[in-house]
């Protein structure tokens, strides 16, 4: 298979197979499936490829809805005690409780929760107790950002606040689930090269016979194999020390040039099936939220300020799950961070101004955890910036709000710089995330081993300012 692109997406499925697995009826889906690549022949490759994915495609869609009504209504009485069947059913009747039918039962989505509590007031309401660590963790920020804007707008600094973060990261693979002897091939992220993050270091890795990839690939990562023992966990681990600064950027709209044509704007100003694609309703879409502003760095605000206005923070189904992410994010108006940042990139480059991914951790002291954000780049200045998902939470304050348009915070752990690159080694199974690479791949020659087979743990051990940090080589 070797990493792959999954182009074939943009094949639409026969219309009896999407029927059937939009009644969850995927057993009936599969044994259709099956009929037609016993005719393969007449097949469009594309579409040959499609239908074989489709078969995995349908054992992950299962895995994120996994709750009967029973566990989602015990879960969530655990955050309202006196919570009623009646408000329960409601909610799911209501859509704030994302379900769907699988073969004829009913399926709560595995992280309802969550969004429940973003996107209904009435629920929100009846929580005993709020959530102390959000409001920890935006309030560090928001003196960050403080710190920041007010140094940037004295100094005219484009990095500022640098720190030094120490980080360990372990995957754990449950026992037994590759025969012993065979050998099990695991990806962790890793920090790559970037402004941003100007030094970077290897303290240790386990097992050692490890493979670190370029400091500039695009999905930087370091490779380990490690053969199967009977009822034991395989665990592999990575220690790292990096740098990582805020970027302040203050952009007046007079001083931005034309692009020049060449290859840093056609490379990215092009589609990159199937999740940035330049489909009839997304181009009417940036043509709306554009109109007549002839200004790139003007025109790349209202695509941020239309996404971070309309689109809605949500958890979604694994990306591996999903057809096309800008389209879905722009006929849902909601969706996580990446996206938001996908739905960002695509209308930009269907608008004439180059953007690009980047991804990692959002990596704060108190409770890092994956995040996904984007650039564009305004000549004379260069790359800047855009975090949607921050920028929407941010909405009702201008300051912060203006800040994720163009800077960012050094809460960063920056993995990767483009979505669905090969690997080092070039992986030889479909990924378990096919866009992006936060939590970890593994496989073996029998084929990719998913999310429900192991875990992963990333822990930082330090985070100083560099002035407090004595760094040792």
């Amino acid at each position: 298979m070797a990493d792959e692109n999954f182009e074939f997406l943009v094949a639409g499925l026969p219309e009896i197979i999407r029927y059937l697995e939009e009644q969850g009826s995927f057993t009936d889906a599969i044994r259709i499936i099956n009929k037609f690549l016993a005719e393969s022949e007449r097949l469009p490759n594309i579409l040959k490829l499609r239908l074989k994915w489709e078969i995995e495609r349908i054992e992950r869609i299962k895995k994120d809805y996994t709750l009967t009504i029973k566990d989602a209504f015990e879960s969530l009485k655990s955050k309202i005690p006196d919570l009623k069947e009646d408000d329960f059913e409601k909610w799911m009747h209501e859509g704030f409780i994302e379900h769907r039918k699988i073969e004829g039962e009913t399926r709560i989505f595995n992280n309802f929760l969550p969004n429940l509590m973003r996107d209904c007031a009435e629920a929100k309401e009846k929580v005993k107790e709020p959530d102390k660590t959000r409001e920890q963790v935006i309030s560090l920020v928001h003196e960050h950002i403080d710190r920041v804007v007010e140094i940037g707008e004295k100094a005219g600094n484009r990095f500022i606040e640098p720190v030094r973060n120490r980080v360990l990261m372990k995957l754990k693979l449950k026992p037994n689930v590759v025969p012993e002897g065979e050998k099990v091939r695991v990806w962790l992220p890793f920090p790559r090269k970037d402004p941003l993050q100007p030094e970077i270091r290897l303290i240790s890795a386990k097992p050692s016979n490890y493979v670190l990839a370029p400091k500039d690939n695009p999905q930087r990562t370091i490779y380990f194999e490690k053969e199967a023992v009977k009822d034991e966990e395989l665990e592999f681990q990575v220690e790292y020390e990096y740098v990582v600064q805020a970027s302040y950027r203050r952009v007046n709209p007079a001083e931005v040039k034309p692009y020049q044509e060449g290859e840093l704007y056609n490379r990215y100003t092009s589609e990159q099936l199937p999740h940035i694609a330049f489909t009839p309703y997304l181009r009417k879409l940036a043509e709306e939220i554009v109109s007549n502003e002839k200004n790139p760095y003007l025109k790349t605000w209202r695509i941020y300020n239309w996404i971070t206005n309309h689109v809605r923070y949500a958890l979604v189904p694994e990306y591996s799950t999903i057809e096309c992410i800008s389209e879905y994010a722009a006929r849902n108006l909601r969706g996580d961070c990446g996206v938001q940042a996908l739905l960002f990139i695509t209308l930009c480059r269907i608008s004439g101004i180059p953007a690009r991914w980047q991804s990692g951790w959002f990596l704060n002291p108190i409770n890092p955890g994956p995040h996904d954000w984007a650039q564009f780049y305004i000549e004379p200045y260069g790359w800047l910036h855009a975090d949607l998902s921050f920028g929407g939470r941010e909405k009702d304050i201008e300051k912060y709000h203006r800040f994720y348009f163009g800077s960012i915070d050094h809460y960063r752990l920056i993995a990767n710089i483009d979505i669905s690159s090969n690997f080092t080694p070039p992986k030889l199974h479909y990924r378990s995330d096919n866009v992006d690479n936060q939590r970890g791949e593994v496989e073996w020659k029998g084929g990719n081993i998913y999310y429900d087979k192991w875990s992963y743990e990333l822990k930082v051990l330090a985070h100083r300012s560099v002035s407090e940090y004595a760094y040792k080589c």
